[in-house]
Protein backbone atom coordinates (compact mmCIF):
# COMPACT_ATOMS: atom_id res chain seq x y z
CA UNK A 1 0.00 0.00 0.00
CA UNK A 2 2.78 2.18 0.42
CA UNK A 3 4.56 1.87 -2.63
CA UNK A 4 1.24 2.54 -4.29
CA UNK A 5 1.05 5.91 -1.98
CA UNK A 6 4.58 6.80 -3.21
CA UNK A 7 3.59 6.30 -7.00
CA UNK A 8 0.78 8.49 -6.50
CA UNK A 9 2.47 11.36 -5.11
CA UNK A 10 5.12 11.17 -7.12
CA UNK A 11 2.94 11.14 -10.47
CA UNK A 12 0.72 14.30 -8.53
CA UNK A 13 0.08 16.79 -10.99
CA UNK A 14 -1.15 20.45 -10.10
CA UNK A 15 -4.90 19.51 -10.83
CA UNK A 16 -4.52 16.83 -8.18
CA UNK A 17 -3.25 19.43 -5.55
CA UNK A 18 -5.92 21.66 -6.12
CA UNK A 19 -8.45 18.66 -5.25
CA UNK A 20 -6.78 18.11 -2.38
CA UNK A 21 -6.84 21.75 -1.02
CA UNK A 22 -10.90 21.74 -1.62
CA UNK A 23 -11.04 18.54 0.43
CA UNK A 24 -9.27 20.59 3.15
CA UNK A 25 -11.38 23.69 2.80
CA UNK A 26 -14.48 21.66 2.46
CA UNK A 27 -13.22 19.81 5.88
CA UNK A 28 -12.53 22.99 7.40
CA UNK A 29 -15.81 24.79 6.61
CA UNK A 30 -17.84 21.61 7.74
CA UNK A 31 -16.01 22.45 11.38
CA UNK A 32 -17.74 25.84 11.17
CA UNK A 33 -14.88 27.91 9.09
CA UNK A 34 -16.00 29.76 6.08
CA UNK A 35 -13.45 29.46 3.61
CA UNK A 36 -13.39 29.76 -0.16
CA UNK A 37 -10.78 28.25 -1.99
CA UNK A 38 -8.96 30.94 -4.14
CA UNK A 39 -8.86 28.68 -7.53
CA UNK A 40 -5.32 27.91 -7.58
CA UNK A 41 -4.58 31.49 -8.76
CA UNK A 42 -0.81 33.02 -7.71
CA UNK A 43 -2.01 33.93 -4.68
CA UNK A 44 0.26 33.48 -1.57
CA UNK A 45 -2.52 31.88 0.16
CA UNK A 46 -4.76 28.99 -1.11
CA UNK A 47 -7.54 29.38 0.86
CA UNK A 48 -9.41 33.08 2.38
CA UNK A 49 -12.24 33.69 4.68
CA UNK A 50 -13.39 33.51 8.26
CA UNK A 51 -12.13 31.05 11.31
CA UNK A 52 -14.82 29.29 13.50
CA UNK A 53 -14.87 32.34 15.62
CA UNK A 54 -15.26 34.28 13.02
CA UNK A 55 -12.22 35.99 12.26
CA UNK A 56 -10.89 37.10 8.71
CA UNK A 57 -7.94 34.50 7.95
CA UNK A 58 -6.01 33.10 5.08
CA UNK A 59 -4.79 29.38 5.00
CA UNK A 60 -1.44 29.01 3.23
CA UNK A 61 -2.01 24.63 2.38
CA UNK A 62 1.50 22.17 1.98
CA UNK A 63 0.95 18.64 1.54
CA UNK A 64 4.39 16.55 2.42
CA UNK A 65 4.79 13.08 1.66
CA UNK A 66 7.46 11.99 4.12
CA UNK A 67 6.68 12.75 7.87
CA UNK A 68 9.00 15.33 9.86
CA UNK A 69 9.05 16.56 13.06
CA UNK A 70 10.40 19.91 11.97
CA UNK A 71 7.67 21.41 8.92
CA UNK A 72 9.60 23.43 6.06
CA UNK A 73 7.83 27.21 5.12
CA UNK A 74 9.67 29.23 2.44
CA UNK A 75 10.76 32.66 3.55
CA UNK A 76 8.96 34.20 0.41
CA UNK A 77 5.87 32.75 1.21
CA UNK A 78 6.45 33.94 4.79
CA UNK A 79 7.17 37.36 3.95
CA UNK A 80 4.07 37.58 1.68
CA UNK A 81 1.88 36.23 4.24
CA UNK A 82 2.99 38.14 6.97
CA UNK A 83 2.70 41.26 4.66
CA UNK A 84 -0.60 40.76 4.56
CA UNK A 85 -3.07 43.61 6.84
CA UNK A 86 -3.26 42.78 10.79
CA UNK A 87 -6.56 41.87 10.96
CA UNK A 88 -6.39 38.70 9.02
CA UNK A 89 -4.75 35.64 11.00
CA UNK A 90 -2.11 34.14 8.88
CA UNK A 91 -1.81 30.12 9.01
CA UNK A 92 -0.05 27.90 7.49
CA UNK A 93 -1.70 24.34 7.16
CA UNK A 94 0.58 21.03 7.23
CA UNK A 95 -0.47 18.14 5.97
CA UNK A 96 1.75 14.90 5.91
CA UNK A 97 1.28 11.10 7.06
CA UNK A 98 0.78 11.73 10.01
CA UNK A 99 -1.22 14.84 10.79
CA UNK A 100 -2.95 17.84 9.83
CA UNK A 101 -0.68 20.51 11.64
CA UNK A 102 -1.90 24.24 12.16
CA UNK A 103 0.51 27.22 12.25
CA UNK A 104 -0.87 30.95 13.83
CA UNK A 105 1.81 32.91 12.40
CA UNK A 106 1.16 35.85 13.98
CA UNK A 107 1.61 34.18 16.59
CA UNK A 108 5.35 32.61 15.93
CA UNK A 109 8.60 34.57 15.99
CA UNK A 110 10.70 33.24 12.95
CA UNK A 111 14.20 34.04 12.87
CA UNK A 112 16.28 31.56 11.54
CA UNK A 113 16.52 31.20 7.84
CA UNK A 114 18.31 28.03 6.42
CA UNK A 115 18.83 27.27 2.85
CA UNK A 116 17.62 24.07 1.74
CA UNK A 117 17.88 22.28 -1.87
CA UNK A 118 13.82 22.25 -2.27
CA UNK A 119 11.82 20.94 -5.25
CA UNK A 120 11.37 23.73 -7.86
CA UNK A 121 7.99 23.74 -7.21
CA UNK A 122 5.92 21.03 -5.53
CA UNK A 123 5.38 16.95 -4.99
CA UNK A 124 5.75 16.34 -8.37
CA UNK A 125 9.00 17.22 -9.40
CA UNK A 126 12.35 16.25 -9.29
CA UNK A 127 14.52 19.39 -10.43
CA UNK A 128 15.95 21.11 -7.12
CA UNK A 129 16.89 24.40 -6.38
CA UNK A 130 18.47 25.83 -3.02
CA UNK A 131 15.45 28.08 -1.17
CA UNK A 132 15.29 29.70 1.69
CA UNK A 133 13.27 28.65 4.78
CA UNK A 134 12.10 28.38 8.22
CA UNK A 135 11.90 25.01 10.21
CA UNK A 136 8.96 25.18 12.61
CA UNK A 137 8.72 22.34 15.27
CA UNK A 138 5.76 20.76 15.36
CA UNK A 139 5.31 21.73 19.04
CA UNK A 140 4.41 25.39 17.39
CA UNK A 141 1.21 24.17 15.94
CA UNK A 142 -1.67 25.95 17.47
CA UNK A 143 -3.46 22.61 16.71
CA UNK A 144 -3.05 19.55 15.04
CA UNK A 145 -5.72 17.03 13.58
CA UNK A 146 -4.35 13.21 13.85
CA UNK A 147 -7.73 12.64 12.02
CA UNK A 148 -7.62 14.26 9.29
CA UNK A 149 -3.53 13.25 7.44
CA UNK A 150 -2.34 12.89 4.01
CA UNK A 151 -3.00 9.34 3.67
CA UNK A 152 -6.70 9.48 4.35
CA UNK A 153 -6.88 12.64 2.25
CA UNK A 154 -5.83 10.44 -1.36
Amino acid sequence: MDLIIMDLIENMQIKKIHTLEKIIVHKLNQQGWDLKWTGGKYEHYDAKGFTKKKKKCVIEIKFRKDYYIEKLLEKYKYEKLIELNDDIIKIYLVCDPKATYYFWLDNINLSEVKNINCPQTTLWDTKTISKEVYLLDEKLATYINKDLNFNNLI
